[in-house]
């Protein structure tokens, strides 16, 4: 196990934590342990679930009870997993996790005061328990995302979309949180293909995507519509907001430019955007934002679109 590089990890709020089932005074009320008993609950307890996030929230108020410990952070890149436990501080334990040759990800243990040699020994005792549900985990990970992704571009695929689309409405009525969407399309995409081949299509999806995800928060979704059209649900986004953000996606994409044997592929897109409506549906309010996409081609394209 090597030090891994520095790790910028997401904080896991309160809500999240309840929801997996932890309280935040949880590793005040569990009763001290030794190793020997930690490690025995621990091989038990964390076989049972397939949720890395709960595996590792289950291994650091553990931990706790055998030490004193401030934070947890993980991190896998391959899974595009980034979590953390706790608040930072200044003295850590870094471990790279692998088994067989097959990196399982980078893990921080942080705490105010410099762990002793007795402190790390009995980590890396109790890092054997976490490797085979770790595994376990990011192999259902990686499954479960398989199946609700996009292969080309990385996004959610209309599998994954008509999920999230329910989920979203939902919770908005249930909470009264506005919710936006927006529907993007590649102008004259066609014309790409037609002239640079296929190959060089499917790039330019690609960086579009790279594009589009890389002005959105973490808490916002897109998705593959089909063909070249890309679907971006905002959360807690009211219609102002949401035209604000389809103004930096459309300007981002002005900023994109293709390498291409005659001359560099510049590419504009095009926008709607609809904001749910009290007692909307989640197809009404796809529907209009598709609309509304079709308005701004029809205007001319490489613009946005408000639905009514």
């Amino acid at each position: 196990m090597s030090p891994p590089s520095q790790i910028h990890a997401v904080e896991f709020d309160s809500a999240k934590l309840q929801r997996l089932g932890f309280g935040q005074q949880q590793n005040t009320l569990l009763p001290p342990a030794t190793l020997q008993q930690l490690h025995l609950e621990l091989g038990l307890q964390l076989q049972t679930s397939l949720e890395a996030e709960k595996i590792l929230a289950t291994f650091f108020y553990g931990i706790q009870r055998l030490m004193p410990l401030n934070a947890l952070s993980y991190e896998q890149r391959s899974a595009d997993l980034l979590l953390k436990f706790g608040e930072r501080t200044h003295h850590r334990a870094s471990y790279s996790l692998s088994h067989e040759g097959e990196h399982l990800g980078e893990l921080v243990f942080q705490r105010n005061l410099r762990f002793s040699e007795l402190e790390l020994a009995q980590l890396e005792t109790l890092l054997s328990c976490l490797l085979f549900p770790l595994r376990n985990a990011l192999m259902y990970r990686a499954a479960t995302q398989s199946a609700l992704r996009d292969p080309l571009t990385g996004t959610g695929n209309r599998i994954a979309m008509d999920q999230t689309l329910s989920r979203e409405t939902e919770l908005a009525r249930r909470h009264k949180h506005p919710l936006s969407l927006l529907m993007l399309d590649i102008d004259h995409f066609k014309r790409v293909n037609d002239t640079h081949g296929h190959a060089t299509g499917d790039e330019v999806l690609k960086a579009v995507a790279e594009s589009i995800k890389s002005q959105l928060r973490n808490v916002d979704m897109v998705f593959r519509f089909g063909g070249e059209e890309f679907l971006i649900v905002l959360s807690n986004t009211c219609r102002e907001a949401a035209a604000m953000v389809g103004e930096r996606l459309r300007y981002a994409a002005l900023r994109l430019t293709h390498p291409a044997p005659e001359h560099p592929i510049e590419l504009t897109v095009s926008l709607g955007c609809a904001t749910l409506l009290p007692a909307e549906s989640a197809d009404s309010l796809l529907r209009r934002a598709d609309n509304a996409l079709y308005v701004a081609k029809r205007d001319g394209r490489n613009r946005l679109a408000m639905a009514g």
